[in-house]
């Protein structure tokens, strides 16, 4: 099981979430489906499981304080793809289309996409390598 279950970020409220930038708000939701991405290779149910729950609640924290409704009802499309990839337990293709769609919410979170997908990911539009 990967360290920390969902009680990791139980405690975190609004006000201390809205203290991070929009980017830094999805890159740490990204940084938790890494997470996932590493138990769903190892086989880690449970793991995996609670990658996701922590994703949903960071992700809700970030609805809660969209300012603009367009990235309000995209992330909550997205969350709703989360949702059920959760309750199916996840699949690799899946999980990977999850990430993707995910780091295209903001410029700086697609800019992290050769990072966090891998070789063969090209930079943000209009970025160079």
């Amino acid at each position: 099981m990967s360290g920390g279950g969902p009680a990791q970020h139980q405690g975190l409220t609004a006000e201390r979430w809205s203290r991070f930038s929009p980017d830094q708000r999805i890159l740490m939701i990204a940084n938790e489906l890494h997470r996932a991405s590493r138990c769903l290779a190892r086989g880690e149910e449970v793991g995996l499981a609670a990658s996701y729950e922590r994703a949903l609640r960071l992700t809700d924290l970030t609805v809660a304080l969209a300012g603009r409704p367009a990235l309000r009802r995209e992330l909550l499309r997205w969350r709703g793809l989360l949702a059920e990839s959760l309750l199916a337990g996840g699949d690799a293709a899946g999980h990977r289309r999850l990430l993707e769609a995910l780091l295209w919410f903001t410029p700086e979170a697609a800019r992290q996409r050769p990072f966090l997908l891998g070789a063969g990911v090209s930079p943000a539009e209009g970025e160079s390598s």
